[in-house]
């Protein structure tokens, strides 16, 4: 069941988004060379907490950690571990979210650490179009349809591949909810959008195959191919105004 939000439960989704987008902000700058992902979560998680929110992604189905944080190959869901250090050149997703007042902000942005290769930029580039594109088709009366068709349609013709498996949510006092956002999809199709809908859209765009692992601890999920992958994601609200991005990046 689709929850719509009233403009009162949108302005407190607000103030989550903002924190959620200063966690993955702070965390983003402060990825350089050699430091682990286990110690950009501590700082999102302080951030967050500093900040009058809880970390919302902690103990969701067991999670362990306040940020998935993925690293080149790695699509999504991967646990921080002080045993992996970056390098300059790796791409990095940090998805982090923040729960204040019972609502729920969720974003994800891939940063790069450091020099990057032409091919990776353009992988980037080109998924964070992808999400610009699509937050563009979160208009009252469309349909979801819209957002999914905008997102395939701009990634396959540049030459990528979009994940299948994994999809863009509703969101609210639960991280999840009702609608699936799919990132590929016909336009005209599924369910309309109404004012007070909120929504994660988070494209997930691979280089080199749609095909995925996910690996024996149940969470990471990588590249069939080993090849890189990254990962954008918004909060977003259907108002009569147009969308609103209720975090940032």
């Amino acid at each position: 069941m689709i929850l719509l939000k009233t403009s009162e439960e949108i302005e407190i989704m607000r103030e989550a988004g903002r924190i959620s987008a200063l966690a993955l902000q702070v965390a983003g700058a402060a990825i350089k060379p050699g430091i682990s992902t286990k110690e950009l979560d501590t700082i999102a998680r302080e951030t967050i907490i500093s900040h009058g929110a809880e970390p919302g992604f902690l103990g969701e189905n067991g999670f362990p950690a306040t940020a998935c944080i993925s690293v080149n190959e790695e699509i999504i869901h991967t646990i921080p571990s002080d045993k992996k250090n970056l390098k300059t050149g790796d791409i990095v997703s940090i998805d982090v979210g923040a729960r204040y007042k019972g609502f729920n902000g969720d974003n994800t942005c891939t940063f790069a650490c450091g020099e990057i290769s032409s091919d990776a930029q353009k992988l980037l580039d080109v998924t964070k179009k992808s999400l610009d594109l699509a937050i563009k088709s979160v208009q009252i009366g469309s349909k979801i349809g819209d957002i999914s068709f905008t997102v395939q349609n701009y990634v396959e013709t540049m030459g990528f591949f979009i994940i299948k498996k994994f999809v863009g949510h509703g969101i609210g006092r639960s991280i999840h909810e009702d609608p699936k956002v799919p990132n590929f999809g016909k336009p005209g199709t599924g369910e309309v959008i109404q004012e007070g809908l909120v929504i994660a859209i988070e494209p997930m765009v691979n280089q080199g195959t749609e095909n995925i692992i996910i690996s024996n601890d149940g969470w990471r999920v990588v590249t069939a191919d080993g090849r890189l992958s990254a990962h954008f994601e918004h909060t977003v609200a259907a108002t009569k105004d147009g969308p609103v991005i209720l975090t940032s990046c």
